[in-house]
């Protein structure tokens, strides 16, 4: 593509990063904006016009999903050789070409799991541990190493930001803990994730000739969800840049939900102020879901007042009207569980594929009851976060074979050879009519040879070619979407979207969380909230339930929804007058067959023009005709002076306040 091609298939805002090609940018990119879009066209607009060489280009991201499919696009783009990577990956990387000329030999080996090595040394202190407590503790090490707090200050930091009563032990038990972590991991020889990011801050701060050689390669940076960065990845970067200030970065204050692990959006907001220079670009025309869904997550932010947090994005939907979000109040959690089943089977019949429908929610045990209901209706469904894809034990067999089926190749499509292998390996054509563990390995089959279906169609692949995919696909641990519902905690939802988005157990004490029992803490379980509404392209179903298991007591909704739940319908007969007044208000919504959101939504703008000029809501416009505007939803001031109750002079003040409204946008901008 031309850069002219490049600039014309973006937005005005969007055009605006990808021709800001030297640093220090920021963008602030709010959910469904097209940040990566806009971040890989700047990337492939900076080599077309010859400012960037593909080979110093370093992006960085948080998880491997997200460079895997940055590398694709920009390969789409005719920019294979820009490097699009994790942190650690890109550091792991550099270690283990820098090591053996300046340590010599080979990196230590890199432990995935803390668990072995905490456990140990929580036995050495005498600390008595169970899985629990060892995942407790093993947080609580990554905490202190990514946020550069040691063994000597964990104490008085902890002290300082509430850390207590970590797996019930104190901050000085924690403390000591840490360094004898650290000497239970020097004795066997091995290194950490943490590790990998510290080893190559220190080769860079002592050895300059491979701060040279570093810098010389990557001339400019490119990081994308700035706000979870660590105090340990900032150092990393800012060793990585040295002097030199061509950095991009992109982020959204309002998506910071990693806070526990060290994450901190500070280097986000405060950008500005490290490099005063810095051109400051906004995305906030929201592409991927209807007016309605970012409705409410904008109501969501928009009531947490000043906690809404500086640099926070308001979001425009560019879409058109979808369907009404559904709020439900179930009984229990079985009665939730089998509303929701029944749901998605009524969207699977309507024509939704099940990969494009997700079940969220905020703790991993409460996908046991939709998982028995999912099962009871026959609905085949993932729930991300367990095993790794390409560590089942189907999976890697199948891989060999796939690997062996190479040198008899064939002329034949590559899916049709693809399921060949697969058959060989247990796959077929219809799967399993149960759930468990059998439909779990045919769903995992299936998902290479859907694989194999997506690269034939999108390139024509050969076999050699699939199996480079995979081995690709496997370091990156970017597994093939799995053809089902996907059930998923928000924190594993962030970065991902679908069609139709189910929000469960929506009620105090789950969300927020019961012991998120500080401001930041209540804050951050808006956020997670927020990022759970902005996963939804099109359907949006939010539910709780009332019933706790036991059945001894009863929940209430979550307070981030007061204002916004709608209140059930009441009869007039039985309610005082000003209830009955509202109730009139809803029999114009039916009578003129209007939307009731929107009515509402104009309703709430009315309400606040009303209290701007101190006259009473009628004065401005009356009940009847704001149903008419949400029944005939006018785009133009010549639709909306037809209606009954706009004069010229309503017109003239509101006109353009009220086609906001019902486009879905803030009035006030």
């Amino acid at each position: 593509m031309t850069p002219d091609e490049l600039l014309h298939a973006l937005d005005e805002d969007q055009r605006r990063v990808a021709t800001a090609l030297r640093g220090p940018v920021c963008v602030l990119a709010g959910a469904g904006t097209g940040k990566t879009r806009a971040i890989t066209y700047r990337i492939a607009h900076g080599v077309a016009t010859n400012v960037y060489q593909p080979q110093n280009v370093l992006a960085v991201t948080f998880t491997a999903r997200a460079a895997a499919e940055m590398r694709s696009r920009l390969r789409g783009l005719g920019v294979p050789g820009a490097q699009a990577r994790t942190f650690h990956s890109a550091a792991l990387r550099q270690l283990s070409f820098f090591w053996p000329r300046v340590i010599g030999g080979g990196v230590p080996r890199l432990v995935e799991y803390k668990a072995n090595l905490v456990s140990e040394a929580a036995s050495r202190l005498g600390i008595d541990v169970d899985r629990l407590t060892v995942r407790d503790l093993a947080g609580e090490v990554e905490w202190a190493k990514v946020s550069l707090v040691g063994a000597e200050e964990y104490a008085q930091v902890a002290a300082k930001l509430g850390r207590t009563g970590i797996a019930g032990e104190p901050p000085a038990t924690i403390a000591r803990l840490l360094s004898v972590y650290e000497d239970v991991k020097h004795e066997s020889g091995v290194i950490d994730f943490e590790d990998v990011l510290l080893l190559m801050i220190g080769m860079l701060a002592e050895h300059e000739e491979v701060a040279t050689q570093i810098r010389s390669q990557y001339r400019h940076f490119v990081v994308d969800e700035y706000q979870d960065v660590s105090p340990l990845q900032q150092q990393l970067l800012d060793l990585w840049l040295g002097d030199r200030k061509e950095l991009c970065v992109v982020g959204d204050v309002s998506q910071t939900i990693y806070s526990f692990t060290g994450a901190t959006p500070n280097y986000l907001t405060n950008f500005d102020r490290a490099f005063p220079e810095a051109e400051v670009i906004t995305l906030n025309r929201d592409y991927r879901s209807t007016p309605q869904v970012v409705h409410l997550a904008n109501e969501i932010l928009a009531r947490a007042g000043r906690d809404r947090g500086a640099g926070a994005v308001e979001l425009i939907s560019q879409r058109e009207r979808g369907p009404a979000i559904k709020f439900t109040e179930y009984d229990d959690d079985d009665a939730e569980a089998r509303g929701i089943a029944a749901r998605i089977g009524e969207l699977i019949s309507g024509g939704v594929q099940p990969a494009e429908i997700a079940v969220l929610y905020r703790t991993n045990a409460q996908s046991e009851a939709i998982e028995a209901a999912l099962a009871d209706a026959g609905i085949g469904y993932q729930v991300r976060g367990g095993e790794k894809f390409f560590q089942r034990r189907e999976v890697r067999e199948a891989i060999v074979l796939i690997r062996g089926a190479v040198r008899t190749a064939t002329d034949a499509p590559l899916p049709e050879q693809v399921r060949d292998v697969l058959t060989g390996a247990g796959w077929t054509p219809q799967p399993p009519p149960h759930r468990g563990a059998l439909r779990e390995r045919w769903e995992a089959l299936n998902a290479l040879a859907t694989l194999a279906d997506d690269l034939h169609a999108r390139q024509g692949a050969t076999m050699g070619e699939f199996v480079e995919e995979l081995a690709e696909r496997q370091e990156a641990q970017h597994a093939p979407a799995v053809q089902g519902i996907t059930l998923a905690s928000f924190h594993a939802a962030k970065g991902l979207e679908w069609e139709a988005v189910f929000l469960i157990g929506v009620s105090e004490g789950l969300l927020p969380i019961s012991h998120a029992d500080t401001p930041e803490g209540i804050a951050e379980e808006r956020r997670l909230l927020y990022v759970g509404v902005t996963r939804a392209k099109t359907h949006l179903y939010v539910s709780y339930a009332k019933q706790r298991p036991s059945g001894r007591s009863t929940r209430t909704r979550t307070r981030f929804l007061d204002g916004i739940w709608p209140e059930p319908r009441v009869d007039p007969k039985t309610q005082p007058r000003r209830r009955r007044r509202r109730s009139r208000a809803e029999d114009l919504v039916r009578e003129a067959d209007a939307d009731p959101e929107l009515f509402e939504r104009l309703r709430q703008w009315r309400a606040r023009v009303a209290e701007e000029v101190n006259k009473p809501a009628f004065t401005v416009l009356h009940d009847a005709t704001l149903a008419s505007i949400a029944s005939v939803e006018p785009t133009t001031l010549r639709q909306l002076a037809l209606i009954r109750g706009i004069g010229p002079s309503k017109l003239d003040q509101f006109g353009p306040q009220i086609l906001a409204v019902v486009r879905g946008e803030d009035p006030t901008e």
